[in-house]
């Protein structure tokens, strides 16, 4: 298999910093929900900025601890050129033209900067250890000198990965040091940072100070707190020289878990988890695009270290605590973006196990009738309010039998699943019930947003949506049609004909009911809260043609889907609503209640365009070659906002400059799974992963 490398051009002078690399930004994740991030240029724009956001134990959730590192060369004459340009850098600065980051690019998803240094050529690389909270940073001399100086100047907090900058820093820092080891302890009861520099006459300078008033822009742009302090306990010193690496090693483990292994072994085994990946992935998913996002894939899917006692409970059962991130930075884990995500984050990259985890840890969280909306950060509770995760948590469950040809997970399962429809028929939580007269799924309650367009801004709720949900229904309807044939298959006939009953009523209602003859496609909500129906045109409609039990009648497939294409379709998903609506907003940008206005109002999604090509393949069967291009945009966008990953969302209009998180789960997972969808595979290689699986 060859190596998988994406390259993306840079260009940083001195101290003028070019837009390309102070937007782009890359990501690296630990299997835990920890993760180190930054811009290619090494600039701090974020709050979530930092090279370890480590995965600690409730009530302590994400924290930040090693937020930055400056890194400088001392040249033959006296002069300093600094590297990853940061703050608070010692020195007299070499002119502008003295540095120059050459190249940075990603190897197997692992980030590689290279540095042209008066000659000289410097790389420096960056591993997450996988299933730790440790980080190695990897400096290696390439060309143009026998050795050179390198000082490294550590910037450190202590705060949740959330918290604004404008955080106190939990003084005093104490610093012990022995054998090399130094471990840095703060105020507050936070665990230690511990750091150890390996490599040829490697020393430390104790140099305390506080680096005060960094700013961060996209803070700024955003309406947050925009300023803080950061610390440093000194500096460490290290000589370069050929065929030598150095590695700096910091962590929030014992030393002897992260000294367990050394930098060499450290990448091996990174490396070698990585190939092993892209080999268990589908055929498809081996090579070009759809290879890359395997391996972005993988950034999502997580073993939830900040709730040991879930864990240790779901263990207790024979299980393993599998979950999904919603996305980087901010999202803990969602149930409907994991069940949204879960076939093309498991079950495209190969994954099986971790999918029928992922199925069995949600299913132990049902209360109600619902499994979590969301774990907030640092606690151990879910809450609940969403009426359509519980929804696709069946057609999750549908996508996993499907594709493994598992079935012991919808027997085991069964009993729960049955309680789920129950809950929905009699009523439960927020109002999510059926209502007799016509056999719908209703929802709404004051003050909560239920459906996937949940943006709240203080008490208001932005589109609240209220009613019967165009995709609520047709989840509904899609979840009665499995439960009739698994109940056929594990209970009895007659509960089976209940389930067919309640289908074929939810389906005549529906048809009936939801289409708009005015605007030749369906209505948003009917019932709505206050009276009515809600003709808006949005993407929501869709999952009535896209789901593998299809609510709406074929003979208005096709007026719905060239509707979607003609007025939210974009190079980069779907717009959230169409253009003419009086309500439409083209750009998310500014503070939060304008970013809130804006979430649901035409923005542009990626990973509804999962969905469309589902859709666009039911109505033109074998057209691949037309579905397949509607992914092209996406190529371009890996070299975009988190390179080598795809963002949460766009602006609705051109260029659909990427906003929101920088890497989503179910945006990597629907285009992921688009792509393998629309692949020409020929036999052999069909013949071959079915033999593997």
């Amino acid at each position: 298999m060859k190596r998988l490398t994406r390259r993306t051009s840079a260009a940083q002078n001195g101290d003028e910093v070019l837009e390309p690399v102070s937007t782009r930004e890359w990501l690296l994740t630990n299997g835990l929900g920890g993760y180190a991030s930054g811009t290619v240029s090494g600039v701090i724009t974020r709050r979530y900025h930092g090279l370890l956001i480590a995965a600690l134990p409730a009530p302590l959730g994400r924290t930040l601890t090693l937020a930055h590192l400056s890194e400088q060369i001392r040249l033959p004459d006296g002069r300093v050129v600094r590297l990853f340009g940061g703050p608070g850098a010692p020195g007299p600065a070499a002119s502008p033209a003295d540095v120059y980051l050459a190249e940075f690019r990603l190897e197997t998803g692992l980030p590689v900067w290279r540095y042209e240094v008066e000659g000289m050529s410097v790389e420096r690389q960056l591993i997450l250890a996988h299933g730790q909270n440790t980080i190695y940073v990897t400096y290696r001399l390439l060309s143009g000198a026998d050795a050179v100086r390198l000082k490294v100047m550590p910037s450190i907090h202590f705060r949740s990965h959330d918290a604004p900058v404008s955080t106190p820093l939990p003084l005093p820092f104490r610093m012990h040091a022995e054998d090399g080891r130094y471990e840095l302890k703060a105020a507050g009861g936070w665990p230690p940072l511990r750091m150890m520099f390996l490599g040829h006459r490697a020393a430390f300078t104790s140099e305390p100070r506080r680096i005060p008033k960094m700013l961060y822009p996209v803070e700024e742009s955003r309406g947050y707190e925009s300023t803080g302090d950061l610390w440093s306990p000194g500096y460490f010193r290290i000589d370069l020289v050929p065929d030598q690496q150095a590695t700096l090693i910091a962590s929030t483990e014992p030393w002897d878990e992260m000294l367990a292994l050394s930098p060499d072994e450290a990448y091996e085994a990174e490396a070698g988890r990585r190939r092993r990946l892209l080999a268990a992935a589908h055929g498809g998913a081996r090579e070009g695009t759809a290879a890359e996002l395997a391996v972005a894939a993988d950034q999502f899917i997580i073993r939830p270290a900040t709730r040991t006692g879930d864990a240790v409970r779901v263990q207790a059962t024979g299980d393993e605590a599998v979950t999904v991130i919603a996305g980087y930075h901010w999202f803990t884990d969602w149930g409907r973006d994991t069940m949204i995500s879960l076939e093309g984050l498991t079950l495209t990259t190969g994954r099986d196990v971790e999918a029928n985890y992922i199925l069995r840890t949600f299913s132990h969280y049902v209360r109600d009738g619902l499994i979590p909306n969301l774990f907030p950060e640092g606690e151990n509770a879910g809450l609940y309010h969403t009426a359509d995760a519980t929804l696709w948590f069946f057609h999750a469950i549908d996508r996993y039998a499907a594709v493994t040809g598992d079935r012991a997970i919808i027997s085991d399962l069964m009993p729960k699943l049955l309680d789920i429809v129950g809950h929905h028929v009699r009523g439960t939580r927020y109002g999510i019930g059926v209502d007799e007269n016509d056999g719908l799924l209703r929802q709404g309650a004051p003050g909560y947003q239920l459906t996937w367009m949940d943006a709240k801004m203080g008490d208001w709720v932005v589109t609240p949506r209220r009613g019967k949900a165009v995709e609520i229904n047709a989840l509904w309807y899609n979840a009665l049609r499995l439960m009739e044939c698994w109940t056929r298959e594990y209970e009895s006939e007659t509960t089976a004909r209940e389930m067919a009953d309640r289908a074929d009523r939810v389906r005549e209602s529906f048809n009936r009911r939801f289409w708009y003859e005015e605007g030749g496609h369906l209505y948003d909500v009917v019932d709505a809260e206050g009276g009515g129906d809600d003709p808006a045109c949005r993407p929501n409609q869709i999952f009535a043609i896209s789901l593998p039990n299809p609510v709406l009648d074929a003979d208005r497939w096709q007026r719905v889907l060239e509707v979607v294409r003609g007025r939210l379709l974009t190079p980069v998903g779907l717009r959230s609503l169409a253009p003419d609506h009086a309500q439409y907003q083209p750009k998310y940008f500014g503070d939060l209640r304008a970013r809130d206005g804006a979430y649901h109002q035409g923005t542009v999604w990626a990973w509804l365009i999962g969905p469309f090509i589902d859709a666009w393949l039911r109505v033109h069967p074998g057209d691949r070659d037309r579905a397949r291009r509607f992914l092209d945009g996406f190529q371009k966008h890996l070299d975009d906002a988190c390179i080598g990953s795809i963002s949460e969302i766009f602006d609705a209009e051109h260029p659909f400059t990427p906003r929101g998180c920088i890497a989503q789960a179910w945006s990597v997972a629907e285009v992921l799974r688009a792509l393998v969808k629309t692949a020409e595979c020929d036999d052999s290689r069909r013949a071959a992963d079915a033999a593997a699986r």
